[in-house]
């Protein structure tokens, strides 16, 4: 058995990352913001703008509090890897710029027959000040790994609500969304080379889960938020499908209050689902 399964419940601290207001907006660029106009997103997308202040992209937290750092989860093929879940709780808006420092650890792995299922949780803090910036959690799928004997684990109960979505937004991506995302961090080969792609079974390299989920995440701030990221607290989703750049994302949202909840849809297809986000009020 190629996981590590003695890493349940082990914790690790790692300097996490230094960034800057250029990282910002290019995670900002590379989830699509200003792709429709230019000037509808300046606060994200520049540092210089007469009158306006920049400001961070909540779903930017998924960058800063990654567990890259911490022990290696196994000797598995990176082919048999893909992201199955992300939660972000962020603790009020993020900084410009600054330093991160990371508390992490595995909260668990389940096996879900075919594939094993690792759940990481990490909590995000400014280096310099202490201050908790946001709270991290993400699952990641290992194809071929599963059936080692343990527990499968539970999933809290979601469904949507039986009326039409009361906001639908749609988002063109770029043919070449993922070669721009991908210069925020995420280096994942499965997402620009074609070779690591026909490996894993798919005709061409795929978008980033966590590109999809950044969409996503500026539906939410923009429909939800009066597009202030002090007012963005909870988002959590399953990814469902893959999605190729250049395909349209259809974020469907209900909006039940503090609590709302939404799926992200290509075509028919949804590839981001149970989605739940709260909102802060501040």
């Amino acid at each position: 058995m190629s996981l590590n399964l003695d890493l349940v419940g082990q914790t690790w601290e790692s300097e996490g990352r230094a960034w800057t207001s250029t990282d910002a907006i290019l995670y900002a660029l590379g989830v699509g913001a200003g792709a429709q106009d230019p000037l509808a997103e300046l606060p994200f997308t520049t540092e210089n703008s007469h009158g306006v202040i920049q400001q961070v992209l909540p779903t930017f937290a998924v960058m800063l509090g990654g567990t890259r750092a911490g022990p290696k989860l196994g000797d598995f093929d990176l082919a048999q890897v893909l992201h199955a879940e992300q939660t972000i709780s962020v603790r009020g808006p993020i900084p410009t710029h600054g330093r991160s420092r990371t508390s992490a650890r595995v909260a668990g792995i389940y096996d879900k027959g075919s594939a094993a299922l690792i759940v990481m949780e990490s909590s995000l803090f400014d280096a310099e000040t202490g201050r908790l910036i946001a709270e991290v959690g993400t699952g990641i799928f290992v194809r071929g790994e599963g059936g080692f004997g343990g527990e499968r684990g539970t999933s809290a109960p979601w469904a949507a609500p039986d009326r039409p979505a009361d906001h639908v937004v749609v988002y063109q991506t770029r043919p070449d969304q993922a070669l721009l995302y991908r210069l925020s961090g995420d280096r994942n080969p499965l997402h620009s080379d074609p070779w690591l792609a026909g490996r894993a079974g798919f005709d061409r390299p795929i978008l980033h889960g966590l590109c999809s989920y950044g969409f996503t995440g500026r539906a939410l701030l923009h429909t939800l938020c009066g597009s202030d990221p002090a007012g963005f607290g909870m988002m959590s989703a399953r990814f469902a499908a893959p999605v190729l750049p250049g395909q349209e994302l259809a974020v469907h949202i209900w909006d039940d209050g503090e609590t709302s909840r939404f799926v992200t849809k290509v075509g028919e297809t949804v590839v981001l689902d149970r989605g739940r986000f709260t909102r802060v009020s501040r």
